[in-house]
């Protein structure tokens, strides 16, 4: 009935959002972050002590791009399983390197490694930008972390005009990811007429040396800092254009990175639907759970992959809280046996 459809139509929105809020791995677990807390979550810090109690709903992140919730049911049995569902926050991209200015041909470019096993020939003549995490040094000398996302399209990786490639529709378009895969920044003249005051104090490495000034400042713009202040960043190649849905009847998502944030989303979605209500978990005596990785594409072996104990950990830790500290010998290694399907 209508209700079905309303309903799906809501969850169809959510995930547009979400999709258009997750620009990257960081941007993906900072709206996940964001939708805990307005559902009532409480933040836990893995370097602090836990007390966490039945009935009580958390969650913790690490390194801003992975992000473990978890419910606990009001009847908590120690020893019964954990309810989990796993996805992952990092999509294919082409990354920024630490050293990402370059030029060519009068143009000011910025050299990229690929992130992933991505379908790179998508990546050409579209509208590109950049997204990711900036450290930022205060004038007292204190680190700041920022989320920053460019909306407006900075960045171009060109194809040829057909008459100098004339055999690119026999043999196949086959960029090569050294040299042809290398967005476009600025033109040089366009650079040259925009000279940009050094600052020789600064905080070393300086990115001035690594990063195009020009780079710098549109980064400054958006964050709302001086230029001289940005100390590092990890930035992903993003496309701008918008998620949304397409076909005559809306029936299709149009979007990249839904390999995994469908997941996640739905994952999360899952995960509020039912606790939000501390009555969803009067009857409970497992825990519900659900992980959002980063470093899938990769292999999942870096301290916030799925390789990394950190499930294991979390789970002896709420284990050892729910039983003041003295869990009997072999429950956790029990409870992880019991949650496999």
């Amino acid at each position: 009935g209508n209700m079905n459809v309303d309903s799906s139509a809501s969850v169809v929105g959510g995930l547009i959002d979400f999709l258009n809020e997750s620009w990257t791995q960081f941007h993906a677990t900072a709206e996940a972050r964001r939708l805990l807390l307005e559902a009532g979550f409480q933040q836990l810090k893995e370097q602090d002590e836990w007390n966490v109690k039945p009935g009580g709903r958390y969650f913790f992140t690490r390194n801003t791009s992975c992000l473990v919730a978890f419910a606990i049911g009001e009847k908590y049995v120690s020893g019964k399983g954990f309810h989990a569902i796993a996805a992952h926050t990092d999509s294919p991209c082409p990354k920024l390197k630490p050293l990402s200015a370059a030029s060519k041909s009068g143009f000011l470019t910025v050299n990229v490694q690929p992130y992933g096993a991505g379908l790179w020939h998508t990546w050409f003549d579209r509208d590109l930008s950049v997204a990711g995490r900036v450290i930022l040094k205060t004038v007292d000398g204190a680190l700041l972390h920022r989320l920053v996302k460019v909306k407006q399209p900075i960045l171009r990786i060109p194809t040829l005009a057909i008459h100098l490639n004339r055999s690119v529709n026999t043999d196949g378009f086959k960029p090569n990811l050294e040299t042809h895969f290398i967005p476009v920044l600025a033109s040089q003249i366009i650079a040259d007429l925009c000279p940009v005051t050094d600052d020789e104090n600064h905080f070393p490495p300086s990115p001035r040396k690594s990063h195009h000034s020009l780079l710098l400042r549109v980064l400054a713009e958006e964050l709302g800092c001086n230029a001289d202040e940005i100390a590092n960043f990890e930035l992903n190649v993003c496309d701008t254009q918008p998620s949304c849905l397409g076909g005559a009847q809306n029936e299709f998502i149009f979007s990249g990175r839904l390999d995994n944030l469908a997941s996640c989303f739905c994952a999360l979605r899952a995960l509020l639907d039912t606790c939000s209500s501390s009555a969803d978990l009067s009857n409970e005596s497992c825990i519900r759970m659900v992980a959002l990785f980063d470093n899938e594409e990769v292999g999942s072996n870096s301290a916030y992959g799925a390789g990394a104990p950190t499930m294991f950990q979390a789970m002896q830790r709420i284990t050892k809280c729910l039983t003041h500290g003295f869990p009997e010998e072999g429950v956790v290694e029990r409870a992880i046996q019991k949650s496999f399907l």
